[in-house]
């Protein structure tokens, strides 16, 4: 069996490196924070028409998946560049809006990357990612799915990219029954899928920026990275991710629920600790918002605890399969 990435998936996720690379997402994260989302509205059509969105979605719905495995390569791409929005919502909302065969007729829209929605499962979280800036905001309570007519009042995490805030009650019954709760988990798991490719890639930029400033960073006459200490937490950093790498891409290959809850927390707890390493060898510079290794650092700990915090996760895993 090969397990390496082929040719096209490798070409593709080169072109999202390149495009997000020239887009210069560090001043689209910093307009996204101060609630201007306009340049992030931008960059995701870009995105819907390099066709990330529809790979989550079936042909019959102009998508072209389900392709679970390049949907963690572009994710981890849009975690190695910070793109801020509710991406892995969306996702979660094309997969479970194409299980209940689009009720809410969206469909086109999402995949296509002309809409932005956002999603709350009440066995998740109450409350909604950047709801303020999304065109859709699904509510799903029990066996019911819901159009929300709005979001209550905005929250900031410790994210200031990512806000957070209640779908309103009420609004257009999209679904009830059985289905739903099937989808809901089917859709559940294509957002730990997400959320796990963003953090490795969340992590492998922090890693980078980390390296590259230790290597120019000079302590008595000699660069930081050249001493043993730095050298071993950089490699500590290291393997912990390249430990999380085929986990990932493992769970993208079965989509088995224990496989993807093994690589969310792998990959959440590997960024973390790729968060911390970075603080630390930045030293007191770290600390600052001027510094655009901030815009990674603070999504860490949010991406490591959303869609399934590292207790719920491993407790997923000895649970076995889900029947």
């Amino acid at each position: 069996m090969r397990f390496l990435p082929t040719d096209e998936q490798r070409a593709f996720a080169r072109s999202l490196d390149a495009m997000l690379t020239a887009a210069g997402t560090p001043g689209i994260v910093r307009a996204w924070a101060a609630g201007d989302p306009g340049p992030g509205r931008a960059l995701w059509a870009r995105l819907g028409a390099a066709g990330v969105f529809a790979l989550a979605a079936p042909e019959a719905y102009e998508g072209v998946g389900p392709l679970p495995v390049e949907l963690a390569h572009a994710f981890v791409e849009s975690g190695r560049h910070a793109v801020p929005g509710p991406l892995v919502e969306t996702v979660a909302a094309t997969v479970l809006l194409a299980e209940l065969g689009d009720p809410a007729k969206r469909l086109p829209g999402l995949v296509a990357g002309e809409t932005v929605a956002t999603l709350a499962l009440d066995a998740c979280s109450p409350y909604a990612l950047d709801a303020d800036a999304a065109d859709v905001v699904l509510a799903v309570t029990g066996d019911e799915v819901w159009l929300a007519p709005g979001h209550g009042e905005v929250r900031v995490s410790a994210d200031p990219a990512r806000r957070l805030a209640p779908p309103l009650p009420g609004g257009e019954l999209l679904a009830a029954g059985t289905a739903v709760r099937a989808a809901a988990r089917r859709a559940r798991d294509w957002a730990l899928l997400a959320t796990a490719a963003q953090s490795l890639g969340v992590g492998i930029a922090l890693l980078d920026r980390t390296v590259a400033y230790a290597r120019q960073r000079t302590q008595f006459g000699a660069p930081i990275g050249s001493f043993q200490a730095v050298k071993h937490r950089l490699a500590d950093t290291l393997i912990g991710l390249e430990f999380a790498r085929p986990l990932l891409f493992g769970a993208a290959l079965t989509c088995e629920s224990g496989d993807l809850a093994a690589a969310k927390v792998a990959t959440g707890e590997a960024a973390y600790a790729a968060a911390r390493t970075a603080l630390q060898i930045h030293g007191a510079v770290g600390y600052t918002d001027e510094l655009d290794l901030s815009l990674w650092l603070r999504k860490a700990r949010p991406l490591r605890d959303a869609w399934g915090t590292p207790s719920w996760c491993r407790a997923r895993v000895l649970a076995g399969p889900t029947p």
